[in-house]
C-alpha cells in the first residue's frame, strides 16, 4: 500500500512540475516559435545545467536569451520574430560571436520565461 501511495505522490508531483512550465510560457504573449523551442527541449535529455529561456529588454527591443548548456558551447539570443540574431556568451572565448558584446552588460528586464525542472 506505501509503495502505490508513493507511485502515485510521485505521478502528481511529476505532471504538476510539466504544467507548470506549460503555464509559464502559455500565459505571456510569447512567439510561437519560442514556446516550440521549449517543446523541442522536453523532448531532448535534460541537460546539467537545466535548460530556460529568459526574456530581456535589450537595446530597446524584447529578445529571448537561452544560455549555453555546457562549456565551450555558444548561447542563443532570439528577436521577438525568432530569428537567431546573435550568441552572446559562450564558445571557446566565453565572449560568444562578437556581435553583441554589450548584451550581458545592458539587458535589462529579466524575466524567466521556462526553466526545465525535470528531476
Amino acid at each position: 500500500m506505501k509503495k502505490l501511495l508513493l507511485i502515485a505522490g510521485i505521478a502528481v508531483i511529476s505532471s504538476c512540475s510539466s504544467k507548470k512550465a506549460a503555464e509559464t510560457v502559455a500565459g505571456d504573449d510569447i512567439p510561437d516559435c519560442i514556446k516550440k523551442l521549449v517543446t523541442q527541449f522536453q523532448e531532448e535529455d535534460k541537460q546539467n545545467p537545466p535548460r530556460s529561456i529568459y526574456r530581456y529588454m535589450y537595446n530597446g527591443n524584447l529578445v529571448y536569451y537561452v544560455p549555453p548548456v555546457c562549456c565551450d558551447q555558444f548561447s542563443d539570443l532570439y528577436n521577438t520574430k525568432c530569428e537567431l540574431i546573435g550568441h552572446p556568451d559562450g564558445g571557446f572565448t566565453g565572449r560568444g560571436d562578437g556581435k553583441h558584446p554589450d548584451f550581458m552588460n545592458i539587458r535589462s528586464e529579466e524575466k524567466l520565461i521556462w526553466k526545465d525542472e525535470r528531476k
